[in-house]
């Protein structure tokens, strides 16, 4: 079915309305990423009961449950008891829709591609959300990541751009595999160093469901990226005189972060980089 819509004029998938169906989308997944991040490391139902005011019990009307919007609509409070919720649903909501799009325009359209993308968007964001919440990353993303990254590369060999199934799934399997050992032994060094832990081992995990899903030469580049972005919010966090919440900002959101760069553009630098530095060998 989607080699079929493939096929239609470039056009149609760059089209606004095309691209606000593709936000809304997003959007709606992105509400439901709110639901898993609360209510998953509390071991409660993400299905029952629906959307509700953790004040009063009183559950959101369905005109005020709108992605995105909510929180506007609502002007920050609950509608029957006036009790504040937090603006974080609603950017949470807005960061899914804005990368849905993103991957979309980059990938160029609909692809089995930007399905696997997808899901590998909500699962790094939903393990971020728990992380940043609970100081640890969900089984489900990390042991589940590697499993599905294998799995998703074995059906759809264009996740890896390979010519053929089992090409793919060498790929996904390499990438695995490495990452989780680079991780692993990056974890192992700094411990040595610092005579304490210095890596999560969720964090080693998750390398390898990146690994899994990106590919071996994608594992550099994001422990790159991810180091780089934490030594921003760290001297930002310093600057701002609130070093204090450094040391409690995990690791993983800085290895999602990267990855999602990876996905958006970042492979582009890192090969036009390498081919840059190897004068063309590449």
């Amino acid at each position: 079915m989607i080699e079929f819509y493939t096929n239609l004029p470039d056009y149609v998938w760059m089209h606004p309305i095309t691209l606000l169906f593709v936000a809304w989308f997003g959007a709606c997944w992105g509400s439901f990423l709110n639901v898993c991040i609360y209510r998953i490391p509390k071991k409660m139902s993400v299905v029952h009961p629906g959307s509700h005011c953790f004040a009063c019990g009183k559950p959101v009307r369905w005109y005020d449950n709108v992605p995105i919007f909510s929180w506007f609509i609502l002007k920050g409070k609950c509608r029957d008891c006036g009790e504040p919720f937090s603006m974080r649903y609603s950017i949470i909501e807005l960061i899914t829709a804005l990368l849905f799009v993103a991957i979309w325009l980059v990938e160029g359209g609909p692809s089995w591609r930007v399905l696997c993308y997808w899901l590998f968007t909500f699962g790094l964001l939903f393990g971020s959300g728990v992380d940043l919440d609970e100081f640890w990353i969900p089984d489900r993303v990390t042991i589940g990541g590697n499993l599905i990254g294998v799995a998703l590369s074995l059906l759809f060999p264009s996740l890896h751009q390979a010519d053929n199934l089992l090409a793919s799934l060498q790929i996904s399997v390499i990438g695995a595999a490495l990452g989780f050992y680079f991780l692993w032994m990056v974890g192992e060094l700094g411990t040595l160093a610092l005579k304490k832990d210095a890596m999560g081992f969720g964090d080693v995990k998750l390398m390898g469901a990146i690994g899994a899903f990106l590919g071996p030469w994608s594992l550099l580049y994001v422990l790159f990226v991810a180091s780089l972005i934490g030594a921003v919010v760290g001297v930002t966090l310093i600057l701002m005189k609130k070093s204090e919440l450094g040391g409690k900002i995990p690791f993983g959101p800085y290895l999602s972060g990267a990855a999602l760069t990876w996905i958006l553009g970042g492979q582009d630098v890192a090969f036009a980089y390498l081919d840059f530095v190897s004068g063309g060998a590449l």
